[in-house]
């Protein structure tokens, strides 16, 4: 059972089995209703906020630094999922519009669900070498790298998807879609772990290494709050019929593109280094908030925009 291209292009159908022994009519049509206004508040609120995001991330990677450009990437698949939230919305309601189309975007909307995925294990990954192996990121940070790493990150999903949609059956491409977004968990743990393991012999300041912790345990919150229940609806077939459980993990799917906000805002310098401070119970080193130039230039971030 493809659960994407259900949510997608055949939820009303999908949803209606479900419900078939539910009689109450106006029940099914609260819940319809109760969606449409979730997915047009996550659609108006993140849109826009995400095109900001992006514009000022793409600033900062013109004035040379190479931090932002994972972000750019996730923030731009995001935008894709909210461009196909909104033609689902609009197919939803107007049986004027061709299957076909509604399946295509469907597909458009699990590429991107994979592709979001990988580039938050790209977020993470970029954050522990500042702490693990800062001398090689120091002399290995240039664009090329990640615009490389951004070019495979976008195609190898791409790649996957067609290979085994054309080579298996619907249900059985559903388990293996399921399969690649859990493949990323162990390495979110082992990052965040080897992170707090080289934390203490690490010379990078000390409001530096909260935020790096932070988007770290940020990126594996949101993985297991908001994909997880996904890949436990797919691979399980009680949780599979189980209708609430159903609607909830479509809805975390749904706050996935707002979620990456978050760690944008998480990335950025200034107000979260003094909530993150007062979260560790410890205080900032003034020397650590004066930097010199030198330090700067071992470090980058996604600065105050």
């Amino acid at each position: 059972m493809d659960f994407y291209n259900i949510t997608n292009s055949d939820l009303d159908d999908f949803l209606d089995k479900l419900l078939r022994n539910i009689d109450s009519e106006h029940y099914w049509e609260r819940v319809k209703l109760i969606m449409h206004v979730v997915t047009c508040i996550i659609i108006s609120i993140g849109l826009p906020l995400i095109l900001v995001a992006i514009y000022a991330l793409y600033s900062l990677v013109r004035n040379g630094q190479v931090a932002p450009i994972y972000v750019i990437n996730l923030l731009i698949t995001d935008l894709i999922q909210l461009c196909c939230m909104i033609t689902s919305e609009a197919g939803l309601r107007e049986p004027s519009i061709p299957r076909m189309f509604l399946n295509i975007v469907s597909y458009i909307h699990e590429y991107s669900l994979l592709t979001s995925v990988g580039f938050m294990v790209c977020v993470a990954l970029e954050r522990y070498l500042v702490v693990a192996w800062p001398l090689w990121y120091r002399f290995r940070r240039t664009i090329k790298i990640p615009v490389v790493v951004c070019v495979v990150v976008w195609v190898l999903p791409l790649v996957c998807l067609l290979t085994f949609y054309f080579l298996v059956k619907l249900e059985v491409f559903s388990t293996i879609f399921a399969i690649l977004l859990l493949l990323p968990l162990p390495l979110f743990i082992f990052l965040l772990g080897g992170t707090l393991k080289a934390l203490s012999a690490s010379t990078v300041p000390s409001d530096e290494k909260r935020r790096i912790v932070g988007v770290l345990v940020l990126v594996l919150l949101i993985y297991t709050l908001l994909f997880m229940p996904s890949v436990i609806w797919l691979l399980s077939e009680e949780a599979g019929m189980n209708f609430y459980f159903g609607i909830l993990s479509y809805t975390f799917l749904k706050l996935s593109p707002l979620a990456d906000l978050f760690l944008y805002v998480f990335m950025r310098k200034g107000i979260i280094d003094k909530l993150l401070a007062s979260v560790c119970c410890c205080r900032m080193d003034s020397n650590d908030i004066s930097r010199s130039p030198g330090n700067d230039d071992n470090i980058h971030t996604v600065s105050s925009v």
